[in-house]
């Protein structure tokens, strides 16, 4: 509430002084469905911004994001995130009002529940000494190895510890994997869990959860097959299709709509063929544009055989010109869309890789002819720069034995290095996730082992909270 508090002189009691001030009831803490994540609520009673401070001690280090008083006043809840498992945190709230004043609520405390011990991952995170790997958090989609019951969506701070975790019990069947997870603008997670059979998605289920682990919204092939099936009759998109399963990676755009890989078969000459389309629903889960890549591919390209004709194992946008970009591992390509926002035709537009659109140069501007320079079976592509010369420069070519035999990505982190995930290292017997740097050396800054798991993919964030950097 406000309240105005005026001062009379002792000496004068005609001159007068007054003041307003904003009075803020101390907040409230409670537990969540998750047991390392608690739920702040204050309640300001003018207009304003709310966050909240909390670390292992009053000098508190970490920040959520913030969020807006309701017009009038009212109840601001903040689910706090990022906290170590069986431990004791402080943390308090910070209002802003709109007329600059501030207040800071007392201290208070909340300790966190503990993991599971079967479920706690077997994690080791190692910083090179003399070295600072990025700041933030490691979000994990880890594989369990067959038997294994440890929790595969996991968020980790640099030394390896895990600060939350989303299990998602019956709500999905048994058998998936995870493939991928991915924060949302809004604070949410998106996961796509997918049951694969003889590598290929037979179901799957896309979920996106809050962050105590409650789903918002969910979404099964077999209402995606429905979706279609409705988008068919509403404006022919999605006519004669059924898919399998979506799988290995989506792409949420800036208008809001999503772009998901799901996988088709169709029966050809006496054989059974698994090629993949790209779906956009748009904000209400509706799809409104579709690319097939029995369309646009050549059916007799099958470089590695049949059945698992295409095999696209991740979609990125280009903003520049509002296209999208799919790696197709059983192509050895990646491949460019036209889809223009939802306008374009779906026309490939370039194919990078062997037999594709481009030629390799050797340094002194002869042809390479060697097929063995270029890249086969590739994962996770993701933009360094735009409108480059198309020079290339390897950051790192390890000797055997270092390498995965599936899955994996790598991305250009905030300060320079480079983060890159070998999903089965070892080699073969668990997860590596390195930072390293792109100078010749290629220094090792951080790794991460994962032991017992194989890890889909690795991403460094800024933190649970989207717009605040840890």
């Amino acid at each position: 509430m406000t309240v105005t508090v005026t001062a009379t002189s002792k000496k004068d009691p005609t001159k007068t002084a007054s003041a307003t001030v904003n009075v803020v009831a101390p907040g409230q803490v409670a537990p969540t469905a998750n047991v390392q994540v608690a739920l702040y609520t204050i309640a300001p009673a003018g207009a304003g911004n709310v966050s909240v401070q909390f670390g292992l001690d009053t000098n508190y280090g970490l920040t959520t994001w913030t969020q807006p008083v309701p017009a009038g006043g009212g109840a601001v809840p903040i689910f706090v995130a990022g906290m170590k498992a069986n431990t004791l945190y402080h943390m308090r709230g910070v209002v802003q009002f709109g007329d600059g004043t501030q207040f800071m609520d007392a201290d208070q405390t909340f300790t966190t529940g503990a993991i599971p011990a079967a479920q706690l991952p077997n994690i080791t995170a190692t910083t090179t000494a003399g070295m600072t790997p990025q700041s933030g958090v490691e979000m994990l989609d880890l594989i369990n190895f067959s038997g294994s019951t440890a929790l595969s969506g996991v968020i980790t701070d640099l030394n390896g510890n895990v600060l939350w975790a989303y299990d998602p019990g019956t709500s999905v069947p048994a058998g998936v994997s995870i493939q991928p997870v991915k924060l949302l603008p809004n604070g949410h997670f998106l996961f796509t869990f997918t049951v694969s059979t003889a590598g290929l998605a037979s179901s799957s289920v896309l979920q996106e959860v809050d962050l105590t682990g409650s789903v918002v919204w969910q979404m099964t092939s077999a209402q995606l097959n429905q979706a279609l099936a409705a988008s068919c009759a509403a404006s022919g998109i999605g006519c004669n299709l059924t898919i399998l399963g979506t799988h290995h990676d989506f792409v949420l755009l800036p208008n809001g709509h999503l772009i998901l890989i799901a996988d088709t078969n169709q029966f050809i000459s006496g054989t059974t063929v698994n090629g993949d389309v790209l779906i956009d629903l748009d904000e209400n889960h509706k799809p409104v544009w579709l690319w097939n890549e029995f369309d646009h591919l050549d059916i007799n390209r099958r470089p590695m055989g049949f059945p698992d004709w295409t095999h696209t194992n991740a979609v990125i946008y280009s903003a520049d010109d509002g296209n999208l970009i799919i790696s197709i591992r059983h192509q050895n390509w990646l491949v460019k869309v036209d889809y223009a926002n939802g306008t374009g035709a779906g026309d490939i537009l370039w194919k990078l890789g062997y037999q594709g659109d481009f030629a390799l140069l050797n340094a002194d501007g002869t042809a390479d002819t060697n097929a063995a320079d270029w890249f086969f079976a590739q994962h996770g592509p993701s933009f360094v720069s735009t409108n480059t010369t198309g020079k290339f420069s390897l950051v790192l070519y390890p000797t055997a034995p270092t390498y995965s035999f599936f899955g994996g990505n790598a991305a250009v982190l905030k300060n320079g290095n480079v983060e890159f995930c070998e999903s089965a290292g070892g080699p073969g017997t668990a997860g590596d996730i390195y930072e390293v740097t792109q100078d010749s050396s290629a220094q090792t800054v951080w790794h991460m082992l994962i032991t017992g798991q194989f890890a889909y993919r690795g991403q460094r964030i800024p933190s649970f909270y989207p717009g605040v950097q840890w």
